[in-house]
């Protein structure tokens, strides 16, 4: 008799377990968010630093799509992710207004440089006016590489063209190649053909491939590169990870989450440069 009863008791317990196993496994899944993101913070090498210190700190896995910003704040618009962290203002205010989030929060910034081969063909080295140095690659034909991507990056191009008083669409020649990729691939197409390209600071530190290239202009005003994130709105996408989100976002305008941001540096340099509490930003 106990034998059997201790037979029973065995089969009882691992029906239990078979039966608590997927509940303990959709536990688990269920700290996962979806972030939709720029390249820029995946090409950087950002997300490979900050992302296991969210783990650590806050249980969460974070699974990045990194796209421009104009296509991650779509994936937003479409409920396929939980998380918007770009760098386009006004895009994130119009998606703001479109009720398609309920707060935007500032999280950090650097600056865009402009780079490109050290023979500079357009003369634009040391110039601290990036109007300037647009204009004069424009009238010299010099090659330009553009994003072409709707992404921060590209929208910033596309503005400071136009405080130059450019026309690009109108202006673009065979000088002018529009790529519609990442700011990793700019790079690399910008190498490989000896030409200009806007890049954020972040990637180009990162970047191992530079071959003939550097910094032709920085430090202008224009060229400042904020960073938002914003909850997708869970009473339009009600799959919207609501509280998993908000915990990630409340970490990285956290003390504790801006103090990690500044301690990424690639080479001794510091990458971003936290700033949750500017209410500017």
């Amino acid at each position: 008799m106990n034998k059997l009863r201790g037979i029973l008791w065995a089969h009882a317990f691992v029906l239990l377990i078979a039966l608590l196993g997927p509940a303990s496994n959709a536990t688990a899944a269920d700290q996962s968010i979806v972030v939709a993101s720029t390249t820029s913070t995946q090409d950087s090498g950002f997300f490979d630093y900050i992302l296991p210190i969210v783990k650590k700190r806050t249980g969460i896995t974070v699974k990045v799509i990194a796209q421009g910003t104009g296509q991650a704040l779509d994936t937003g618009r479409r409920g396929d992710a939980d998380v918007v962290f770009v760098h386009a203002k006004a895009a994130e205010l119009e998606f703001l207004a479109q009720g398609e989030s309920l707060k935007r929060y500032p999280v950090m910034y650097n600056d865009f440089v402009l780079i490109g081969p050290k023979a500079d063909p357009a003369g634009v080295k040391g110039l601290n006016d990036i109007r300037q140095a647009l204009t004069s690659i424009k009238d010299k034909s010099s090659p330009f590489i553009s994003r072409g991507d709707r992404s921060g990056t590209h929208i910033a191009e596309l503005a400071l063209w136009k405080e130059a008083g450019i026309d690009i669409e109108q202006a673009r020649g065979a000088w002018y190649k529009s790529i519609g990729q990442g700011m990793g691939a700019a790079l690399n197409v910008a190498s490989a053909s000896g030409a200009y390209v806007l890049s954020d600071r972040a990637t180009w530190i990162h970047f191992k491939n530079k071959d003939d290239l550097e910094i032709v202009v920085q430090g202008d005003k224009r060229l400042f590169n904020q960073y938002g994130i914003m909850l997708v709105n869970p009473q339009k996408h009600p799959t919207v990870k609501k509280a998993l989100g908000q915990k990630f976002i409340d970490y990285l305008i956290s003390p504790v989450g801006q103090r990690d941001i500044a301690h990424y540096k690639v080479n001794g340099q510091q990458l971003f440069y936290p700033d949750a509490n500017d209410p500017n930003a």
